[in-house]
């Protein structure tokens, strides 16, 4: 929803609150990460997406699954920005944004996320 009101944070700020928001998560959680790349959108992204799973979630991989580049999780600074208000609410934005894209390289769905409160 735009509030008409865009907070604008610094690229190198809002890199820097997802990478807080990436050791922010349980340790084990982390561990359990496998293959996966973390990235940046600073230019503006598609409209009302916040951030994309791209990848072969870990329950879904075989044996056979070799040799292929590593899953992206890209969050969209631009996005985040134009729905908060202050630089708080991005940070809290990231992470909860940062958190619904690590649960879809672990498996978990839109619907189940929705359903946990996510």
């Amino acid at each position: 929803m735009d509030n008409g009101l865009v907070v604008e944070v610094e690229p190198r700020r809002f890199e820097e609150m997802v990478v807080t928001a990436l050791d922010g998560l349980p340790e084990e959680l982390g561990q359990l990460m496998s293959n996966v790349a973390v990235t940046v959108e600073h230019r503006a992204g598609p409209p009302g997406l916040l951030g994309l799973y791209e990848g072969v979630p870990l329950t879904s991989r075989t044996t056979g699954y070799a040799g292929v580049l590593p899953d992206r999780i890209t969050i969209y600074r631009r996005e985040i920005c134009r729905i908060c208000r202050t630089e708080e609410e991005v940070a809290d934005q990231v992470r909860r944004t940062v958190v619904h894209e690590i649960a879809h390289h672990f498996g978990i769905d839109d619907d189940r996320l929705t359903e946990l409160g996510w």
